[in-house]
């Protein structure tokens, strides 16, 4: 086991004598390569376990000299290899060209003696100007620029003294940015370190062929391109560079095409390109998949798609429990259907999440995460937010609770048919079905492997939610629909008896008996025609059995003889 070493050898240093005072610092340095020496060794075995315990060397090493460069880059590899990107992020901070911008930013707007004002308009002149003459007088001092132009001028003011720093840091936080999702970061950063290095490898190369393109390098057109030998994967580390800035690229260029389209108002367009981002075959980092599933629920709420909508915001929120965009979105998803408890919970989120930022004095997150707010616009918001929960409020105790518009929610018209709901129903109850909640977690690239489980259970339960209320809807509405459709038939049968009424029953005449006896099969005569006739046949049976001697009783019930 290494021993460390105690800083307050620095300190007693200078009483020494002069030979001790040599010996100590003789002492340190053999120390320190030592320990970059070993640190070496466990790299190179590409293990977890010894990666960790070059580390602790190297964290051992910049005890004692904090500005070692080949300590300092080793450390940075160790930290990108071990996935501790923010740790990266962290120790390199002061390269990310965004925060760099955000700092000058804010010190040009707190100067407020004619000093430090002078000063920074001096840099202002300096980064700005084309030529790095100085601007004329006649010339005023503000100028517009846009935001690549000044990235620029970052980068190449960054890239002045490269060589004395090294060349190691820009693609090292350029890979650690594109990991948490700064692709427009780690896009500058590894296009510089990938052109730093080109050019220190054209300064230090000695061969013509080196620095010329040839086509002896590659087979002419007769040869046999095909080789029995498999190709193997890149394994330098400038082609894993070069394949991860190709990367970054298409994704920035779906970005900006579906950003575009959305400001253009072409929803579908939108929608299309935030997909093939969110549903690709190759995973992107956590926060841009956050930001992005933000963007598309404002392309599914301004097309009329509520749920799907609802459905985004749930994954951004499960991703970024900050997310300030989406608790935002989804509050205004929920007020538009009138679900007002859901919108007022989103609405006192909001509210305690702008409490603490004004608590902490600083926003969310570490100061190299990008934001959509700024901690100026942090008060207005929040009175803006209090105003609208004590509305919310207002309504609810009017009792607006239950009528939820579940036709807005299913992304239906009013009056639709039974078939047309079923069909939404069965999209939507396949398509955010709570067991498929957790899927695009697959296809996204975690700073931390330690969330991703916190993440599932948010999105389980989120989407379980969302699942119960599409439930209720399609209970809803099809009860609607059964109810207009018995009302309908109810109409259709009184209009076919208003135009076509039954006939009134005709007069009947008394006929012979031999007639009615014929007729009695088809036709139901009155009750008087029952008693007469029935009264007569009586009589004529009676004077036949007369005529034929028939003495005997015939039993009779007394009602036959009411007549």
């Amino acid at each position: 086991m290494v021993d460390y070493c105690n800083p307050s050898m620095a300190v007693a240093s200078p009483s020494l004598a002069g030979g001790e005072r040599k010996h100590w610092w003789l002492t340190n340095k053999k120390m320190v390569d030592r320990y970059v020496r070993e640190a070496r060794m466990l790299i190179a075995t590409q293990d977890q376990s010894e990666i960790a315990a070059a580390l602790g060397l190297l964290e051992a090493a910049l005890a004692v000299a904090p500005r070692m460069e080949v300590a300092l880059e080793l450390k940075a590899r160790c930290l990108l290899h071990l996935r501790r990107f923010k740790e990266v992020a962290d120790m390199l901070q002061d390269y990310i060209p965004s925060l760099k911008i955000v700092s000058s930013d804010d010190s040009s707007s707190s100067a407020s003696s004619d000093n430090s004002s002078t000063q920074l308009s001096r840099e202002r002149v300096k980064l700005l100007s084309s030529s790095g003459d100085s601007l004329s007088g006649d010339e005023p001092a503000f100028r517009c620029f846009s935001v690549s132009d000044l990235r620029k001028k970052v980068m190449a003011g960054l890239c002045k003294n490269v060589e004395k720093e090294g060349q190691w840091r820009y693609s090292i936080l350029g890979q650690a940015c594109c990991h948490l999702g700064l692709m427009e970061e780690a896009m500058v950063l590894l296009q510089t370190g990938k052109r730093l290095a080109t050019a220190a490898f054209r300064r230090e190369s000695i061969s013509l062929s080196d620095d010329i393109f040839s086509f002896n390098k590659f087979p002419r057109s007769g040869e046999n391109l095909i080789s029995n030998q498999p190709q193997t994967p890149p394994k330098t580390e400038s082609e894993s560079i070069s394949h991860l800035l190709c990367h970054i690229k298409l994704l920035i260029r779906r970005k900006a095409a579906a950003i575009a389209a959305l400001d253009a108002g072409l929803y579908a367009e939108a929608i299309r390109h935030f997909s093939k981002i969110l549903d690709g075959r190759r995973g992107a980092p956590q926060g841009f998949l956050a930001e992005c599933y933000v963007h598309r629920a404002t392309a599914f709420q301004s097309a009329g798609r509520i749920a799907e909508a609802i459905a985004d915001c749930n994954r951004a929120l499960a991703l970024e429990t900050s997310c300030i965009d989406a608790l935002t979105v989804r509050a205004s998803l929920f007020e538009a259907i009138r679900c007002l408890p859901d919108s007022l919970h989103d609405l006192e989120h909001l509210k305690l999440l702008y409490n603490s930022i004004l608590r902490d004095r600083k926003l969310p997150g570490p100061v190299w995460k990008r934001q959509s707010v700024q901690y100026r616009e942090i008060p207005g918001k929040l009175c803006s937010l209090a105003a609208k929960i004590q509305q919310l409020k207002q309504r609810l105790a009017a009792g607006e609770t239950g009528n939820v518009d579940y036709y807005a929610l299913i992304g239906l018209r009013r009056g639709c048919s039974r078939s047309e709901l079923e069909r939404a129903h069965l999209l939507l109850t396949l398509k955010h079905k709570p067991d498929k909640s957790s899927s695009f977690i697959e296809r996204c690239e975690f700073a931390d492997e330690k969330d991703v489980d916190s993440v599932r259970d948010r999105a389980k339960m989120s989407s379980l939610l969302l699942y119960r209320l599409v439930q209720r809807g399609y209970t809803s509405v099809m009860s609607i629909i059964l109810d207009e459709e018995a009302a309908e038939k109810q109409r259709k049968k009184a209009a076919a008896a208003v135009q076509h009424p039954a006939p009134p029953p005709p007069e009947r005449v008394a006929m012979p008996v031999a007639v009615a006896v014929e007729s009695k099969a088809f036709k139901t005569p009155p009750p008087s025609v029952f008693q007469g006739v029935f009264c007569r046949d009586i009589g004529v049976v009676g004077n036949l059995l007369a005529q034929a001697g028939f003495n005997r009783p015939i039993p009779v019930k007394y009602e036959a003889l009411s007549c």
